[in-house]
Parts: C-alpha cells; structure tokens; sequence
C-alpha cells in the first residue's frame, strides 16, 4: 500500500484514492478544482479533491480508511492527518449544468503514478463554465482558461454546452479569444 506523506503531491494523491475506490469497485470521478489542478499544471492550486459518485458513503470510507482517511465535518468529506488537502465525494450524478455524463464514458488518465479517473480537459473547462454561470464567479472563468491554455479542447462539444444551457452561456467567443491569447 502506497503511504501518504506531507510530500504526497494533488496528483498522486488523486490517483491513491481513485486506485482505491476502483478497487473497490466503486466508479467516481475526478471533477472540480481538483481536475482544474492537474490540467493546469498546479497553475490553481485546489484545496479538495471532489470524486463525484452515486456510491454509499460507508462503502467510501471502507474503501478509503485503509489509506488513512476518516469522516469530516459530513458525511461525503473526508481528511487525511498528513495531508492539506480534503476528499469531498460529491453526490452524483456526473452534471455540468444541463448536461449529464456518465461515469462509465469517462476513460481514465495515465498519469507518471497510474491510472485516474478524472473528467477530461473539454468537461472541466464546461465544469468551470457551469460555475461561472451559475455564480458569476471570476475565479471559475480565470480557471477554464487556465486549462485551455494547458491542454487541446474540443470547442464544439464546448459550443454545443453553452447553446444548450438555460440561461444561454454567451460569452464563448470572448472565452476562445482569451485562451487563444499568448499561446
């Protein structure tokens, strides 16, 4: 078992849960600053790791004390004594807005520590989106350019979340005109 140290890094740590809860046989992704993280080369620093999941919080931490983890503050967030950063294990079902993914359809990452399941560079861009959206915040757009810059993403599939979104997301040519920017 892979030991978790105050030297564990956002990346090798989600990929210490995600191996555990696959193990387990539990299906949760990676979403959220988490993912925003990783994409952005650590560019914004998450505090939490956010897997969502449909999975019973006991069958969470049975998967996850092994490690290290107890329950915090709720049932679905969870600390480490050697670690900063939380485990919050979001309710699924896998959304950005209007749209719905499932989990099965999200392939995992081969990262330098292993395999990990985590929403793809074009759904965290629409996941920071959704944020901006929904609470007009900055920091969510800053973020989804953030990633942009960092990794190819697909502008239509982006396009087609923001036609389908209620209200409309309107601001995706001055979004693509940023991420352009500099690169």
């Amino acid at each position: 078992m892979v030991e978790i140290t105050e030297a564990t890094s956002i990346e090798e740590l989600a990929v210490i849960i995600s191996g555990a809860l696959e193990a387990e046989g539990i299906i949760a992704t990676l979403s959220g600053g988490g993912a925003v993280s990783i994409y952005s080369q650590n560019q914004y620093m998450s505090h939490d790791l956010d897997f969502v999941t449909s999975a019973d919080p006991k069958h969470l931490i049975k998967a996850i004390a092994p490690l290290g983890f107890f329950q915090g503050a709720s049932k679905r967030l969870y600390e480490h004594p050697r670690t900063k950063w939380l485990v919050e294990f979001p309710a699924g079902p896998l959304s950005f807005g209007q749209c719905y993914v499932d989990h099965r359809s999200i392939n995992l990452l081969t990262t330098q520590y292993g395999a990990l399941r985590v929403i793809t560079p074009t759904l965290c861009v629409i996941d920071r989106l959704s944020a901006y959206l929904h609470w007009r915040d900055r920091q969510s757009w800053d973020q989804a350019i953030m990633v942009c810059k960092s990794n190819p993403v697909n502008w239509n599939d982006i396009a087609d979340w923001a036609i389908n979104e209620q209200p409309p997301f309107k601001e995706l040519d001055q979004l693509r005109a940023e991420c352009e920017k500099c690169t």
